[in-house]
């Protein structure tokens, strides 16, 4: 029978048990994540001892290990990270997956021959961003989960020689991976640092803000989890190379039935007997963990059925009905027994109130079995009405068949040990002579007391292995015994062997130390050498024009404060020609345009994106000419997101040869390196000094800063260019989450891409509430995306003194609600800005009184 190629099957690990698990069903590989570093910050974690352990246990089956050390890192932390990588690769690990573009570069440089993936964390879609991987020299890259068939075929085509990891079962992130920011801007639990509050689980409301409507309820947000089981034909045979099971924060029963099922479903592909899995089949998938599956969006956009609506949490195996009391037993009727062990839960009919409930089996009898139902009496805890459901939770024969899959695999514990050979040497009346070699280290030792003609027992090889390979408390262990040299007949206490395995032992270590110091020495100076390469500013555009030093504000009387004029905005002419600054406006009206430019922007940052409908190019043209009337130069933001499918929408807009602000790193490259004036948005994750330096390489002419990153942290990221090329994002709200998944489509069942009606017209101003009452306003932008808006506008006025001292010259203010009094805040931010320009204290609580109350610092003071 002939065979064919299937792609790695790569399966989760947060623990030794869990390590064991995959490699004994079937995983050709284990991701994991050691105690830093890493995007699993809670019980998902293994020490460095436990990561020598895993290395050991999937080496011996011939399975590889990846460690995930796939967050951002800042700027103080790099050596430490560097360091603790390196301390990873001494423990076996075969590669690193990593999201930060500036520890790619620093791995390069400081482990050469380390193999690096790039994270989903990335959010590489498309072909762009998929080229960005081949530039950054990554050996493969984990795609998006919102990707479908056609999208992974035409990234495939484009860039062969780019391997393609994708995930084929588990929980799903609503929003696209290292897009989401909305965990972190409601606490310091950012999920690109792996501390993900998962917001997306909350219940919410979505309302109708003018008409002040209700339009849904639930969890509108919380995804089913993903079975791509019925796509592993597809997959594999659009050439994806590996696989991949979400779940390092679950139990290892879990990581064994999931393995399992897809290892055989795989090898039924290799063997070329391939069959669509039954429902018998899945139904161990099912039982082990669900919220409901999905098949994701391998197919095309899921609509309703891909969120999880009325609960967020594992879903159970729905079995039956409540039918009546026996006693103080529970009467129930199910499609399968239930079994002693086995947890239980009752839920109220479909639409009916009530609060679930659930137990332990404790007893159960099978009373009657009839057209493939059982009716069985369960010993009860408390009172159930009759005709509620029944719902299998966790399946005891089932847990107990995962443990005993991997209950005879090694668990890793023995250390790997040295080798070490031996050879004697010695004559009557002289010492012993041993020689103990490990690797390239060599020790000779010798006894204090002298060989003597043996009366009783001589030395012979079983004594002498018995007595000199009693190296258990060491990391060595006993190799070739070669007793050639030594004399025939000869006796030496027992003592004086076990001094001389001692002595010589002793001397190894220490010959070991020395070398691994020397290992540590060496590495330590090639990561403090990688770090200190940041690029100059000369590589860098320079800035509008020089300013005046204003690092010291003492001795200025608050009078001397620059204030907003009688209209509440800077008049125009009041400006300078050129503004030693750049004060970006970003909207998406052409009216907020031209606001924004009577309130004193340098710039004007239009997005025809981010909801409907875009108006005509020619009103664009239009309102460019306008602008430069005004001496404002207009700057086209594009989607963070483009799919293959919706290039060509966009392409009109990017053949208008505006200068861009893009979060799309694919895009950036292409443009930037084509010549065109390309801005980094924030949704590039610059968070440190080396992915500064490699966005610039890859052809942006300025950097909008995280907006997770403290104005401090933001000073250090920027000093090596003195703050020349460098954005921060001082006002608006940021896109808390980017959304494939139309939360309005889902309210009224619609086929999403089908239903503009909704957003365009009858809906066009639609929030999500969470339990705290805070409102998230959600923009239905040009691709029928979700774009998740901040509850609150961040205002960080107070902090401008903070960011000209540092020298960053450019400050983005974003307007995407309606509503905002965009004149009067630009014209705040503009008073602020020209008093930091001549050398004075800025009135920043002009800025605030415009604002209001309802804001937020942001992360300007509050680290992630």
């Amino acid at each position: 029978m002939s065979t064919r190629q299937v792609p790695e099957l790569l399966a989760p690990a947060g623990t030794l048990e869990a390590v064991r698990a995959a490699v004994a069903n079937g995983a050709d590989a284990v991701y994991l994540g050691a105690s830093r570093f890493n995007a699993r910050d809670e019980g998902a974690q293994l020490s460095l001892d436990e990561l020598e352990q895993a290395c050991a246990i999937a080496h011996a089956k011939g399975a590889r290990v990846y460690l995930t050390f796939n967050v951002l890192i800042k700027p103080d932390e790099l050596a430490d990270a560097l360091t603790y990588l390196g301390e990873c690769m001494d423990r076996g690990i075969d590669a690193a997956i990593v999201q930060d573009l500036g520890i790619v570069r620093l791995i390069q440089q400081v482990y050469p021959t380390l193999e690096i993936h790039g994270s989903t964390q990335m959010t590489v879609h498309d072909v762009s961003g998929a080229l960005v991987m081949r530039e950054l020299g990554v050996e493969r890259v984990v795609l998006a989960r919102e990707n479908t068939l056609d999208d992974v075929r035409a990234i495939r085509d484009a860039v062969p020689d780019l391997g393609l990891e994708t995930f084929v079962h588990g929980a799903l992130c609503i929003s696209y991976s290292g897009q989401c920011f909305m965990s972190g801007m409601i606490s310091e639990r950012s999920a690109n640092r792996g501390s993900c509050a998962q917001s997306c689980r909350k219940d919410y409301v979505l309302t109708d803000v003018l008409q002040g409507q209700e339009l849904d309820r639930g969890y509108l947000i919380s995804t089913k989890d993903l079975a791509a089981h019925d796509h592993l034909p597809a997959l594999a045979e659009l050439g994806v190379g590996c696989l991949k099971i979400e779940g390092r924060k679950k139990k290892p029963e879990y990581v064994a039935t999931v393995t399992k099922g897809y290892r055989e479903w795989l090898d039924q592909i290799e063997r070329g007997s391939w069959a669509p899995p039954t429902d018998a089949e899945v139904q161990p998938l099912v039982q082990i963990y669900s919220r409901g599956f999905t098949g994701g969006m391998y197919g095309g956009r899921q609509g309703r059925e891909y969120i999880t609506r009325t609960q967020p949490d594992n879903a159970g195996v729905e079995l039956g009905v409540v039918v009546g009391r026996e006693g103080a037993d529970l009467l129930i009727e199910v499609r399968e027994p239930l079994a002693v062990g086995d947890g239980v839960g009752f839920e109220p009919p479909v639409g009916t109130p009530g609060t679930s409930t659930g137990f332990t089996v404790t007893a159960a009898r099978t009373l009657a079995t009839r057209a493939g139902m059982t009716r069985q009496a369960i010993a009860a805890r408390g009172r159930v009405p009759l005709g509620w459901r029944v719902v299998r939770t966790s399946h005891a024969a089932l847990l107990e068949r995962a443990r005993a899959s991997f209950a005879a695999m090694p668990d890793g514990s023995k250390a790997r040990r040295t080798r070490v050979d031996v050879r004697l040497f010695g004559h009557g009346g002289g010492p012993l002579k041993a020689v103990f070699r490990a690797g390239e280290d060599e020790v000779t030792v010798r006894s204090d007391v002298p060989l003597a003609q043996a009366s009783k027992r001589a030395l012979d090889v079983p004594q002498l292995r018995e007595q000199l390979g009693r190296m258990g408390g060491t990391p060595f262990s006993l190799g070739a015994l070669d007793i050639a040299g030594l004399g025939v007949g000869l006796f030496l206490p027992v003592s004086e062997l076990n001094r001389l395995r001692q002595e010589a032992t002793d001397e190894l270590l220490l010959r070991r130390d020395w070398a691994h110091q020397a290992v540590v020495a060496e590495r330590e100076e090639r990561i403090a050498a990688a770090i200190g390469r940041a690029r100059t500013a000369s590589e860098v555009p320079a800035r509008v024009a020089p300013v005046a030093d204003a690092s010291e504000w003492s001795g200025i009387e608050p009078a001397e404060a620059v204030t907003l004029n009688a209209g509440g905005v800077v008049a125009a002419e009041l400006a300078a020609p050129v503004a030693p600054f750049a004060l970006r406006a970003s909207v998406y009206s052409l009216e907020d345009a031209l606001l924004a430019a009577e309130g004193g922007a340098t710039e004007v940052v239009f997005d025809p994106f981010l909801r409907h409908p875009a108006p005509p190019v020619a009103r664009v043209r239009a309102a460019q000419e306008q602008l430069a009337a005004r001496g404002v130069a207009l700057r086209l933001r594009t989607p963070t997101i483009v799919r293959p499918e919706e290039r060509r929408a966009v392409q009109k807009w990017l053949d208008l040869g505006l200068p861009l602000l893009t979060g799309h790193t694919g895009l950036m490259m292409e443009f930037g390196r084509a010549g065109r004036d390309v801005v980094a948005d924030y949704a590039v994750n610059c968070f440190n000094q080396h992915t500064a330096a490699e966005l610039f390489r890859l052809g942006a002419r300025r950097l909008t800063l995280s907006v997770e990153l403290t104005a401090d942290e933001m000073a250090q990221v920027v000093a090596p260019w003195d703050g020349d090329g460098f954005d921060a994002f001082v006002y608006g709200r940021p896109e808390g989450m980017t959304i494939e998944h139309c939360v309005l489509s889902a309210a009224f069942d619609r086929e999403p891409t089908t239903c503009r009606d909704l957003c365009v017209k009858k809906h066009t101003n639609v929030q999500l509430t969470d339990p705290a009452g805070y409102t998230f306003p959600v923009a239905t932008d040009s691709a029928c995306r979700n774009r998740l808006l901040h509850s609150r506008p961040v205002e960080g006025a107070e902090y401008l003194p903070r960011l000209w001292r540092s020298g960053i010259r450019g400050f983005q203010l974003v307007f995407n609600v309606p509503g905002d009094p965009i004149r009067e805040i630009v014209g705040g931010y503009r008073a602020a800005l020209d008093a930091l320009a001549g050398g004075l204290r800025p009135d920043v609580a002009a800025v605030r009184a415009v604002v209001g109350s309802a804001f937020t610092r942001g992360h300007f003071a509050r680290a992630v």
